[in-house]
């Protein structure tokens, strides 16, 4: 029997990435649409706590793969063990969200079962084994639709495109799966995480966003204190990050980070399509630049055509007074 498989992801501290329960709510509809159960798999140290965080949400099934290789992520571990579990419990369908972590891992995965696979996935359709998947190209200038023929197809979802899944099915089943003896020999090693600490809310998973652009000549002191004052993350564009003025973490785009949140606030920003494929999915765009021709203006909610240097403070000081 055809099964749907989704691999769960936990953040550097071992708790649930939010991205999962987007991945989630994919492999649901793509379970629906090919008629075949949903699984879950959870490879971690001690994957018992994050199980049991997943019960609810729906799945038939939650596989814990553990082992002490598992302690930090490494793709040479991680693969051998999600692809042996998936031929043990006969996937068609493997998947996992869009994130570094899950581009990464399932096209190691999709090598070791010799399958197809389309990444970032946004929409599934048809029935059964005739399942399409659609996906951009191009920075988004064009929306592909895919078949894969292989028999076990591999895959990864834009998690901005699908809504988190919400609890209160019934409990899932657990089990345990022992991964195979390449895990704990694989010659690539785990040495440190040099995680960047922040106050500020994770730039994927806030719900408000400020980004800026290259209209602020590198200046972000207004950018980073809207965003303060909102609780919100801050965003940049790859221009500015190539040049240096803010680290790479910032970047929103096709070869930066892909968001989705309640609130885009894109100060300075021209609007090019590698910048606009990373922030389009947001619910709501305010965009402020003085070109009143800028391309960001034809995606935005609301426009401001003026000098953020001028805008910002203002908007700023009224969101205070507000509070």
């Amino acid at each position: 029997m055809s099964t749907v498989l989704i691999v769960a992801e936990a953040q550097p501290d071992g708790h649930l990435r939010k991205a999962t329960l987007n991945a989630i709510a994919a492999g649901k509809d793509l379970a629906q649409k090919s008629g075949a159960p949903l699984h879950l798999a959870v490879l971690a140290q001690d994957p018992a706590a994050l199980a049991e965080q997943l019960k609810p949400y729906g799945a038939a099934v939650i596989h814990t793969v553990a082992s002490p290789a598992f302690a930090h992520y490494v793709a040479e571990s991680f693969a051998p063990a999600v692809a042996a579990l998936a031929t043990s419990i006969g996937a068609s369908f493997i998947g996992a969200a869009a994130t570094a972590q899950g581009r990464d891992l399932m096209p190691r995965v999709a090598a070791k079962l010799k399958a197809a696979m389309a990444s970032d996935v946004t929409a599934f359709a048809g029935s059964g084994a005739d399942i399409t998947f659609t996906r951009p190209m191009w920075a988004g200038s064009v929306i592909a639709e895919v078949k894969l023929k292989t028999p076990v197809k591999a895959f990864t979802v834009r998690a901005t495109e699908f809504a988190a899944a919400a609890a209160g099915g019934p409990g899932a089943e657990v089990k345990a799966f022992a991964p195979p003896a390449e895990v704990a020999s694989t010659p690539t090693t785990f040495v440190s995480f040099n995680e960047v600490k922040s106050a500020r809310p994770e730039l994927t998973e806030a719900s408000i966003v400020v980004s800026g652009g290259r209209g602020t000549k590198g200046d972000f002191k207004e950018i980073e204190a809207l965003a303060d004052e909102l609780g919100a993350a801050v965003g940049a564009s790859r221009a500015v990050c190539d040049a240096g003025w803010v680290p790479n973490d910032y970047q929103v785009g096709q070869t930066g980070k892909v968001v989705a949140p309640k609130l885009y606030i894109a100060a300075g920003i021209s609007g090019a399509i590698q910048h606009l494929a990373g922030m389009k999915g947001s619910k709501t765009i305010v965009a402020i630049n003085k070109d009143p021709e800028a391309p960001i203006f034809q995606v935005a909610d609301y426009g401001i055509v003026a000098d953020l240097f001028k805008v910002l403070p203002e908007l700023r000081a009224a969101i205070h007074a507000a509070k």
